[in-house]
């Protein structure tokens, strides 16, 4: 007959709580899914951020329906810690304002615990404000520049009606800095192409086309945020080259071989980033105080 007396009740139920917890955390990994080709392109680092663009598409098939804009580690779960993302459809002249929102809806949830909606109506006022500050900027550069010529680097005029010197208006949308002292613009292409020249790619440089002012590049503000850099770095060099004295041909071949060899580069920062985990839980409506951000 079995002896009940050597049974230690205590023991057992804490055998029996340590096995659910055992279980439950088995539970858990396996419901952590992995998803791959997340990762877009690595546009650097910003307020101790890592800032990805990411595959919008993919997250909403894959992760979270809802994903849109960007995200950041304190509104989304899934999204990994010290990474700030931006959807790879976002165009160039939403970049900035996305960042921006991102950034600060993130330090509100994490240094004072804001909910997500009053930190996302916080950054959409910041926007709104990024906004009419460009705004008056882009008018204001517009006034102060000369008459030039609606013809690009071979003296094509494409438009034959045009006079031979115009004045640009209303074509500037986003100021996004200077890179090697040449000042760079997001511009309304679809305004180039339909008043100036029909045959502007989505990006130039004032090399290459007359109407473009003393040292600037252009993007079309329909770029997407993912195809940015690669335009830029490919406007500078081929700029660089024409100011030496390469013919415009050869320039733009010698950009494009860049271009294609800066891509491969990127695709391996991307190949070595670990594929995103994805937890049961994806998103928190009220920031998680860190003591480290206070």
């Amino acid at each position: 007959m079995f002896n009940f007396e050597h049974i230690n009740l205590h023991d057992m139920k804490r055998q029996n709580i340590l096995v659910i917890i055992l279980l439950l955390l088995i539970s858990s990994c396996e419901n952590h899914k992995k998803v791959e080709g997340v990762y877009r392109y690595c546009w650097g680092e910003k307020e101790g951020f890592t800032i990805w663009i990411v595959d919008g598409y993919k997250i909403r098939m894959d992760v979270y329906k809802e994903f849109l804009y960007g995200g950041n580690d304190e509104r989304y779960i899934f999204n990994p810690k010290g990474e700030v993302w931006i959807d790879h459809a976002v165009s160039c002249e939403e970049f900035e304002l996305t960042l921006a929102h991102e950034l600060n809806e993130r330090a509100l949830m994490a240094k004072f615990g804001w909910t997500y909606e009053k930190s996302h109506d916080s950054s959409l006022r910041i926007e709104l404000k990024m906004r009419k500050s460009w705004d008056s900027l882009c008018r204001a550069h517009e006034a102060s520049l000369p008459k030039l010529s609606p013809r690009d680097a071979t003296g094509i005029k494409e438009i034959p009606g045009l006079p031979d010197s115009i004045t640009l208006s209303g074509i500037y949308r986003v100021p996004l800095g200077a890179r090697d002292g040449i000042s760079i613009w997001v511009v309304d292409g679809y305004k180039v192409r339909a008043g100036i020249f029909p045959d502007f790619g989505l990006s130039g440089n004032d090399m290459a086309y007359h109407f473009i002012p003393n040292r600037e590049i252009w993007l079309d503000g329909q770029i997407s945020s993912e195809e940015t850099e690669f335009s830029i770095k490919t406007e500078l060099l081929e700029r660089k080259l024409m100011a030496e004295g390469v013919s415009y041909g050869k320039a733009y071949d010698s950009a494009i071989n860049t271009n294609v060899r800066l891509r491969h580069e990127m695709q391996k920062i991307i190949d070595a980033h670990p594929p995103l985990v994805v937890p049961p839980v994806l998103v928190r409506d009220t920031g998680v105080i860190e003591k480290s951000e206070k």
